[in-house]
């Protein structure tokens, strides 16, 4: 199985990789260490996404990067906020790979920013995104804001690592072979409700 990591972080380090990085373990560690994982950091593709745009044509580094994310068995894609919404950079990405290329692949979206109200983005940015690529988004979305680094939670709110550890749960559920096939297909096998449950609830 194939995982494809894309993360829009700016900075080097970034918690923007950072998430992204957890979020790729939480998923590994769930499928037995079985993925192969493939990251791809935006940041040093801008210029070749800018490229794209204005010749209508990748270039040979940007195409590596289009052909690990569509080919991949399931996608995990991250993003700073900038004006309350996936940065341009995230958004230039997607918007240069064919509108079919995500269709029926299993994504969980994750985006970090420096406050708590920014959490918004997940559903009313990245859901609607992936939506219209159609895309299966897993129902767990992760924000982490400055104070979520280190914190526990409270007693309505699971702490980062829960919330981590629930979404790379959910993700590799659908990518188990047998679950869906890369066109979004139903493939013949049939798993009973139950299981699937079983199988995404964080390990205890």
């Amino acid at each position: 199985m194939k995982l494809a990591v894309v993360t829009a972080g700016l900075t080097q380090p970034s918690s923007t990789r950072l998430l992204a990085d957890r979020l790729a373990q939480a998923v590994g560690e769930r499928l037995g260490g079985a993925a192969e994982t493939t990251v791809v950091e935006l940041r040093d593709l801008a210029t070749d996404i800018a490229g794209n745009f204005v010749t209508g044509f990748p270039n040979a580094r940007l195409r590596e990067a289009i052909d690990a994310v569509t080919g991949a068995d399931g996608l995990i894609a991250v993003t700073p906020v900038f004006t309350a919404s996936y940065s341009g950079l995230f958004k230039s990405f997607f918007d240069v790979l064919d509108p079919e290329a995500l269709t029926g692949k299993p994504v969980l979206i994750g985006a970090t920013g420096g406050t708590a109200r920014h959490s918004l983005v997940l559903d009313h940015a990245m859901r609607p995104l992936f939506a219209y690529l159609r895309a299966v988004v897993v129902p767990t979305a992760v924000y982490a804001a400055s104070e979520d680094w280190g914190g526990g939670g409270d007693a309505f709110t699971d702490g980062l690592s829960d919330r981590i550890a629930r979404a790379g749960a959910e993700l590799a559920a659908l990518m188990r072979p047998g679950r869906h096939s890369p066109n979004g297909k139903q493939t013949e096998e049939v798993v009973p409700f139950e299981e699937y449950l079983a199988s995404i609830r964080p390990p205890s």
